[in-house]
């Protein structure tokens, strides 16, 4: 079948009544597996469900929501790919000018928190219709969260948006189970054992299992009881060993079921064997298109989850640490539709997913007993259970380059550089860097201070080094001239000024001139944006230092490129606070000249003014002159 039906006119063409169920996204219509929609409605198609695609509706009224009537079964909401505040706003809280998801690029086509929004206006509509919602904005916000756009606590979002049920990371099989059970006949109210869901009932209904978080009121009045509250809504994230998670709302109860599986390999082979048109809805081309097909329109995912677990990202809350991956069938066959599509030049962009080397769980243990509570398999260095081997990443990337009309196969999704050391076997390693890089390859050291790389999650410094240096060492070896971008970020909970300082002393005595920086993004639902708000480190509970007005950031962030002379200025001042005053000259160790003129009102300011010897006499002891009293 083509594109899912967006008219009611493309309802009748098919010769359906009405519709099973209406998905309601706040990107644009692109049917390829990067999107997310696009593998919820096709999963619920192959299953035999009608579905609607209804892509950024108006939502200044009901009516948009009442295109294809009412649904038999229900609506699914979503914000799209990404959170609809990240969307709008910049981490300066600025708004952005483009949407990478929209057609065109245009801003503005979906409203600040568009899932509660969405549901809104759904309940104007349809009172009592079911309204079912996922996607990354309600995966992250499914508990009360710290908001930083409002500088706020917020109830869980399925309280503010008044829908049915939640759906929590890689929701395929729940999405599955509840039209199943919904075309049963059974209420919407009475599905509450769907793992992978939250959903709320009054107190006196709370369920006597699992752990319970301090209540809304309480993460509202106490920073400390946010924090231990992140604490036992991360550690229980695991489908082996986690928990049912509780938290009180008023006088409701949100409950979160224990996460669903992830899918296993063959589950994953049939999700991406479905007939998706790889391509944004054909309405969209007198737009332009929709950017965001670009980066990922001849690219292949191939593997789920992200057992690196960096505290600033939100993929073990939401995707998990369990890795899971597709067979080298289904990864072959996918590279030789992408060599049939429009546009094709024989470059397939990336073969990777989270992290693009991961293809198995990180140790064997993991598999009876989940995955450690409170620990990181690779931070802040590998642990010894490890098993670090890309020996079948390397055979799918050798099979994918042998395929007729593929010239190159590169990787361009993050690679964990301290995972790859950790082969003994460094194959993988020099075919990556004689076959897989497009010119440079990016990686994230994020910072070099070890404090703050703790604070982050990461590992230290110096994997970074070693990888760096055994890079360059290969890269020359096959006669290339490649490089390194590393991504770097400024202003992460834990980095003070002298932090900042390091890191910029760091990168002048490795001469790397990041041409981009990150300010640290509290983005709902990551370990890092806990600190940011407590100013508490939920796993030790102690103090975290926090740059949180603009001005600091800005200090912390010109650091970074201290190189250009647009941020001299906030260098100097950074380095006048940091007391490392050593660090503003003309001297090979510096990071800013003095300011032009100030040596020289410097010395005019310390010069003695010359005596006039006509006027003057002088004390027969001492010599000095004796001044004339006025």
């Amino acid at each position: 079948m083509p594109f899912l039906p967006m008219t009611s006119k493309e309802v009748e063409s098919l010769g359906w009544s009405d519709v099973d169920f209406v998905y309601v996204s706040g990107d644009a219509y692109v049917d390829h597996p990067s999107f997310g929609a696009a593998i919820i409605t096709r999963v619920l198609e192959a299953k035999g469900f009608k579905v609607a695609f209804l892509s950024q509706p108006d939502w200044h009224t009901k009516n948009d929501f009442m295109r294809f009537g009412r649904p038999r079964l229900g609506f699914m909401v979503s914000s799209g790919n990404i959170d609809s505040m990240v969307a709008h706003y910049t981490a300066a809280l600025k708004p952005r000018t483009d949407d990478a998801y929209t057609p065109g690029g245009k801003h503005g086509k979906r409203p600040d928190r568009a899932v509660t929004v969405y549901c809104k206006r759904i309940r104007e509509a349809y009172p009592d219709v079911p309204i079912v919602i996922g996607g990354l904005e309600a995966s992250l916000r499914r508990f009360a969260h710290y908001d930083y756009w409002d500088n706020e606590i917020k109830p869980s979002i399925l309280v503010e948006s008044g829908a049915d049920l939640l759906i929590f990371g890689m929701g395929e099989n729940q999405t599955i189970e509840i039209a199943e059970r919904l075309n049963k006949g059974e209420k919407i109210s009475e599905i509450t054992d769907v793992k992978g869901t939250c959903y709320l009932v009054p107190v006196k209904d709370t369920p006597l299992v699992g752990a319970e978080c301090p209540s809304l009121d309480n993460v509202i009045s106490s920073k400390r009881e946010y924090a231990v509250s992140c604490r036992i809504q991360q550690d229980e994230q695991d489908h082996i060993r986690g928990k049912l998670i509780k938290q009180r709302h008023g006088k409701m109860m949100l409950v979160q079921n224990p996460p669903m599986p992830p899918l296993t390999t063959e589950e994953l082979d049939w999700v991406y064997s479905l007939p998706y048109m790889r391509t944004y809805h054909p309405s969209y081309e007198k737009f332009g298109g929709v950017p965001g097909i670009e980066e990922v329109r001849f690219s292949i995912t191939h593997n789920r989850g992200c057992f690196g677990a960096c505290n600033f990202c939100s993929l073990a809350f939401h995707q998990g640490r369990f890795i899971t991956s597709r067979s080298k069938e289904s990864l072959v066959r996918e590279a030789k539709l992408i060599t049939e599509m429009p546009g094709f030049k024989g470059y397939i962009h990336d073969v990777g997913g989270p992290t693009a080397n991961f293809r198995f769980p990180s140790c064997e243990k993991q598999l009876k007993a989940g995955l450690c509570k409170g620990k990181k398999c690779l931070a802040p260095k590998p642990c010894s259970q490890l098993v670090a081997d890309h020996s079948e990443y390397v055979d799918i990337l050798r099979t994918l380059r042998e395929i007729p009309k593929v010239k190159k196969v590169f990787i361009r999704s993050g690679i964990r550089y301290d995972y790859l050391l950790s082969d003994k076997d460094d194959t993988f390693f020099k075919e990556l860097v004689k076959n897989h890089v497009s010119g440079q390859l990016k990686v994230a050291p994020e910072h070099c201070s070890a404090s703050v790389l703790d604070y982050m999650g990461k590992p230290h410094i110096e994997a970074y080094i070693e990888f760096s240096k055994r890079y360059f060492e290969l890269t020359e070896s096959v006669g290339k001239e490649q490089y390194l971008v590393p991504y770097l970020m400024s202003s992460h909970p834990g980095s003070t000024l002298d932090d900042a300082v390091e890191l910029a002393v760091f990168l002048k005595s490795k001469n790397i001139r990041p041409e981009q920086v990150q300010d640290f993004y509290p983005t709902p639902g990551t370990i890092s944006t806990c600190m940011f708000y407590t100013e508490l480190d939920p796993y030790t509970m102690e103090k975290v230092f926090v740059a949180k007005t603009p001005h600091d950031k800005a200090l912390q962030r010109a650091l970074l490129q201290y190189y250009n002379p647009r941020n001299a200025d906030l260098c100097r001042e950074a380095l006048v606070r940091a007391k490392r005053t050593d660090l503003i000259g003309s001297g090979p160790n510096c990071l800013v000249p003095q300011k032009p003129g100030a040596q020289k009102n410097l010395n005019a300011k310390n010069r003695k003014k010359p005596v006039s010897h006509k006027s003057t006499r002088y004390d027969d002891k001492t010599g000095k002159p004796i001044r004339k009293r006025k």
